[in-house]
C-alpha cells in the first residue's frame, strides 16, 4: 500500500517515513510543497497522511481541491492544533480523519489501518513473514513449516500489530486501544486471554516462544 507524506517539519516527516516503511508501506514523502495536489495526483497513493499548516497550501484547502477533482484517496489530517473546530473543518473538507500531534506510532498505524479498511482500497493479498512464520491478513490465518493455523479476527489484530513491531515490545494498553479503539470498559484479562490462545495455536507450528512478555513493557515477537 502506498502512503503519501505531506509534512513540512523534517524531522517529523523523516519519523513518519521510517515508521511507515517499516510497517510495509510505500512511501512518498516530497520536500518540495509547490504543486501538492498535483504530485498527489501523479503519485496515486492508497492513503494521504497530509499537515494542516503547510507552506504553500492549507492541508484543508489541497483536501478541498483533491475533492474537487473527483479524487476520493482517504485523507488523515496531521496538527498540532488542538481546536475542536479545525477537526470540524477538516471533516467538512472530505477528510477522512484527524490526528494531533503529538501522537503514538501503535495509534496512528491503526489508524491509518482503519481507515484503509473503511475505504475498501485495501483489495491486494497481504501476508507479513518474521522467523519462518507468516502471517496472512488476507486469510486471517498463521503458517510455519507447511502448517497453517486460523485465526480469530482479533487475533489476526494482535498478531499484525506485533508483526508491524517485529523485535520491538508493543505495550498491553497500545493493543487494547488497537482491539477496541471506541469501547472504554476493556478487562485488561481479556487480552491475555487472546494471547494465551495464540501462543496454544503457535505452539501447534512448534514455535512455543515466538511471542515474549516482559512485565511493565508488554509483548513482543
Amino acid at each position: 500500500m502506498h502512503i503519501f507524506v505531506a509534512e513540512d517539519e523534517k524531522t517529523i516527516r523523516r519519523e513518519l517515513t521510517i515508521l511507515l516503511e517499516n510497517a510495509m508501506y510505500q512511501v512518498t514523502a516530497p520536500e518540495n510543497f509547490e504543486n501538492i495536489p498535483d504530485q498527489i495526483t501523479e503519485a496515486s497513493p492508497d492513503l494521504i497522511l497530509l499537515d494542516v499548516n503547510l507552506p504553500e497550501m492549507s492541508g484543508f484547502d489541497i483536501c478541498s481541491m483533491l475533492r474537487q477533482r473527483e479524487n476520493s484517496c482517504p485523507v488523515i489530517f496531521l496538527t498540532s492544533r488542538t481546536d475542536s473546530m479545525d477537526e470540524l473543518t477538516g471533516m467538512l473538507r472530505g477528510g477522512d480523519d484527524y490526528i494531533t500531534k503529538p501522537y503514538q506510532a501503535p495509534i496512528l498505524l491503526a489508524r491509518i489501518a482503519a481507515v484503509l479498511k473503511r475505504t475498501h482500497r485495501n483489495t491486494e493479498k497481504i501476508s507479513f513473514i518474521y522467523k519462518d512464520v507468516q502471517l496472512d491478513i488476507s486469510k486471517c490465518s498463521i503458517s510455519c513449516g507447511g502448517r497453517e493455523m486460523e485465526l480469530t479476527k482479533n487475533e489476526m489484530k494482535i498478531l499484525h500489530l506485533l508483526f508491524m513491531h517485529a523485535g520491538n515490545y508493543v505495550a498491553r494498553q497500545d493493543l487494547i486501544e488497537y482491539l477496541w479503539e471506541n469501547q472504554i470498559f476493556i478487562d485488561d484479562n481479556t487480552l491475555s486471554v487472546h494471547v494465551t490462545r495464540i501462543r496454544e495455536k503457535l505452539r501447534e507450528l512448534d514455535r512455543d516462544n515466538f511471542i515474549q512478555t516482559k512485565r511493565g513493557m508488554g509483548y513482543r515477537i
